[in-house]
């Protein structure tokens, strides 16, 4: 499924196996995460996008081919491909462990095909190992959980009071590491949406409310998933001293003015810029230990445009998943 251009319905096209280069593996995928990601690349709000691009970044099957100088994985292994798909590995940011930051890094999905696909090519090094299991249920952890998981990270080890706003695919995962670790949860949901509110609420969290009303008690760290700026000086208000927003996504609209009063008492906003590997791989240990499950709403491959427009207009609960396989 191709995107030739920004604001354009995506183009189905065949694929034939293509075949690794040195260093890469090609995968036949089984399924592949519908990202919020994705629909700011195809609203070309991205500006290192390349098109036409093949759009997905949590994308998973099995291992077919393998190039030249490959090691691992093995041809039949259960494998991932996130978000960051290379990077030059001789930067400052590479070698002091922040990958992430890296200026020459591609994009699966963005600067390099990604998974709305039947096969997909990838760099081996980037590509991350799987447990058995049910890949369309996987899938939302390259990308949802990963970004979850590294903002948590982020928000502090001593933040038992958080806030999760925009409950969607990230924040019902993040919800379940977060209870799993013995914190307390609260979950901002689009006003109104009283399903999403359901699931928070299923999920453990202590309360459930619409982005437009306040918690009951103050937070401790706020996790921001959903894409509005005027969120981050409200999230402001209902920190407690010494807190922390964290914004998790990778676009958001501009943020507002706010009084200095606050941010006064130590209060901080930072953002998460993509992920790194060892992310992928501290994630993925905890996902197991903790039994994160994903809610996922499957969609068949040819399906991928109603599927971005389910999650742009809030109709998905949970995370939406295309089946790569059929």
């Amino acid at each position: 499924m191709l995107l030739t251009a920004p604001k354009q319905p995506l183009r189905r096209e065949p694929q034939a196996m293509p075949e690794p280069d040195p260093g890469e593996v090609t995968i036949a995928l089984s399924a592949c995460g519908v990202c919020r990601t994705d629909l700011h690349l195809a609203d070309g709000e991205l500006p290192q996008a390349r098109y036409p691009v093949v759009p997905g970044h949590e994308a998973v099957g099995r291992v077919i081919a393998c190039g030249s100088g490959v090691e691992s994985p093995k041809e039949g292994e259960l494998v991932g491909v996130p978000w960051l798909g290379g990077t030059c590995g001789v930067c400052r940011f590479c070698r002091s462990g922040r990958e992430n930051l890296c200026d020459e890094a591609v994009f699966t999905g963005c600067t390099r095909d990604g998974g709305y696909a039947r096969f997909l090519r990838a760099d081996a090094r980037f590509v991350l190992p799987l447990p058995a299991g049910d890949p369309l249920r996987m899938a939302p952890w390259l990308c949802a959980g990963l970004i979850g998981y590294r903002a948590l990270r982020l928000a502090g080890e001593d933040a038992q009071r958080l806030g999760l706003v925009g409950f969607g695919a990230s924040a019902h995962l993040l919800a379940q590491v977060a209870r799993w670790q013995g914190r307390e949860v609260f979950a901002f949901t689009r006003p109104g949406d009283t399903a999403a509110q359901a699931l928070a609420r299923r999920l453990g969290c202590a309360w459930a409310g619409g982005s437009d009303e306040d918690p009951p008690e103050r937070l401790d760290a706020v996790i921001i998933f959903a894409s509005v700026g005027d969120l981050v000086p409200k999230a402001l208000t209902w920190l407690e001293k010494g807190g922390i927003v964290v914004c998790a996504g990778i676009h958001m609209s501009d943020i507002p003015a706010f009084p200095y009063a606050w941010l006064w008492g130590e209060r901080m906003i930072r953002s998460v810029a993509n992920l790194t590997r060892a992310d992928g791989e501290a994630f993925l240990k905890v996902a197991q230990r903790a039994g994160i499950t994903a809610e996922v709403v499957p969609y068949a491959l040819s399906e991928a445009d109603r599927a971005l427009a389910d999650l742009r207009e809030g109709r998905v609960v949970g995370a939406a998943v295309l089946d790569c396989s059929g």
